[in-house]
């Protein structure tokens, strides 16, 4: 039986999930497919026959985007913790902050590296890291994840040049430069709040988390590492080189197309920079490009891999096999979650509630409408960005009556758009597969962290639009 309300479609995919994934502990992949299967049968919307290439089509893109990034980021984690790179850049960091303040160095990294990098990213190049603290530790593994994911989310929705916030801000017609800083000054205190507060509070109930076997590393292997002597270790330089690789590559195409939407934007004479950023600009795509990057980054943490170990060619391609066949297993899980939720936005769910939520009205209950609406939109089909670009795309037309810097109705947006990542949402299954954690683990940490951005954004957003409104917009 089909459907039309999609509010009802949505009421049975969450009962689905919750019922093949909690009560029946599938496979989360196939709870997933099976989940996406009957909220295409429920809906209306896509015709019983259709429903089948529709989850497929809803796997395919999701995999198109973390495809390749999760397999090269499995190389990534299982050479830099074999080799002991991730092992000697966490001693690097104990060595100028007290052991019990090793997870600020975390928190910093994630923050900074998630504006030049896709927040996915941020969090396969630092977990690594995260996992030698804890078998250096023995403790806070649940604060480490919880730095890591406040870090990388919060400038993911809320700081242009990250895709998200620079499409938003391009559609209300927002102020760039002032987006980039407002933006930043609410990040800062909400990864506080959010990645060390929180995070020392589910820490202190979640201390016991053990390490598990992921991306080819097992909890053994960890343990050993950290007691291995630093002259069986690479190099700093050598050891950090895969993370900043990434960061440089992909940075220099970000950064690029900030300069020149800067320049379309008016904030400097375009034609001074027009010929050189134009001419570099296809360069810097192609090795700016996380799947490029990523290759990169592995193949250099393969070859430490194989140096500091000394290992036989064909042992080394065998343990880079099983490398990938970790990272397949855990992109197929990411790629079924963004399938499940593909099924939900093509039930409709989005566009049903925006019709349920009016705008109208100015200035601060426009940003509480937005927030709103964006919120909602995330929770229901599960992705940030499309949450975030259907909501601008609402407000824009209206943006000269709003009564409200477009600057505040952006980053309002981000924050709307990052609450309550749940099953629908390929993140959550990333985090939960590449920091081996289970799901309840992921829901405690990540799904709650979430949250605590969005609604602590929402509050300082809100407040600093009352006492300082007239910003450029």
């Amino acid at each position: 039986m089909a459907f039309e309300n999609p509010l009802i479609v949505f009421a049975i995919g969450l009962i689905a999930v919750i019922a093949l994934l909690v009560w029946l502990r599938l496979p989360a992949v196939l709870g997933l497919v099976i989940a996406g299967l009957i909220v295409g049968i429920a809906t209306a919307e896509v015709p019983l026959g259709d429903v089948p290439s529709e989850l497929a089509v809803g796997l395919g893109e999701t995999f198109e985007g973390v495809g390749i990034p999760i397999l090269m980021a499995a190389i990534i984690g299982k050479a830099m913790m074999e080799s002991g790179a991730a092992e000697r850049i966490v001693r690097a960091f104990q060595s100028r902050l007290r052991e019990d303040r090793s997870y600020l160095a975390l928190w910093g990294s994630s923050t900074a590296l998630s504006i030049p990098v896709f927040f996915d990213n941020v969090f396969f190049l630092l977990t690594p890291l995260a996992r030698s603290m804890r078998a250096r530790t023995g403790r806070d593994y649940a604060l480490y994840i919880a730095v890591i994911g406040a870090g990388a989310a919060t400038t993911h929705v809320l700081v242009p040049p990250t895709p998200g916030p620079l499409a938003v801000s391009l559609e209300l017609g927002a102020d760039l430069l002032w987006t980039m800083i407002i933006g930043a000054t609410v990040a800062i205190p909400t990864a506080i709040v959010s990645g060390i507060l929180y995070g020392k509070w589910i820490n202190r109930r979640l201390d016991d988390i053990p390490l598990r076997e992921t991306v080819g590393s097992t909890a053994e292997e960890a343990h050993e590492l950290a007691e291995r002597d630093i002259s069986a270790l690479p190099g700093v330089f050598e050891a950090s080189l895969p993370i900043l690789l990434a960061v440089v590559l992909v940075a220099s195409n970000t950064t690029i197309d900030y300069f020149i939407d800067l320049a379309d934007a008016g904030v400097f004479p375009f034609d001074l920079i027009h010929g050189p950023l134009e001419a570099a600009q296809p360069a810097a795509a192609f090795v700016g490009d996380p799947n490029f990057a990523l290759t990169a980054a592995a193949l250099v943490a393969a070859l430490t891999y194989l140096r500091i170990r000394n290992l036989d060619r064909d042992v080394w391609n065998d343990e880079l096999v099983e490398a990938l066949k970790s990272g397949g297993h855990i992109a197929a899980i990411t790629s079924a979650g963004g399938a499940f939720g593909a099924l939900l936005a093509a039930s409709g769910i989005g566009d049903h509630i925006v019709e349920l939520i009016s705008v109208g009205g100015a200035g601060i209950s426009v940003l509480i409408s937005a927030w709103v609406i964006a919120a909602a939109i995330r929770i229901a089909q599960g992705s940030a960005t499309v949450a975030m670009i259907t909501t601008a795309g609402i407000m824009a037309p209206q943006v000269p009556e709003l009564g409200v810097s477009a600057v505040y109705l952006a980053l309002i947006i981000g924050a709307g758009g990052n609450i309550c990542s749940w099953f629908n949402d390929s993140g959550f299954w990333l985090i939960k597969e590449i920091g081996g954690l289970t799901e309840a683990e992921t829901v405690k940490i990540w799904t709650v962290l979430t949250t605590i951005i969005s609604v602590t954004a929402f509050i300082i957003i809100i407040a600093m639009a009352t006492v300082i409104p007239n910003v450029p917009a």
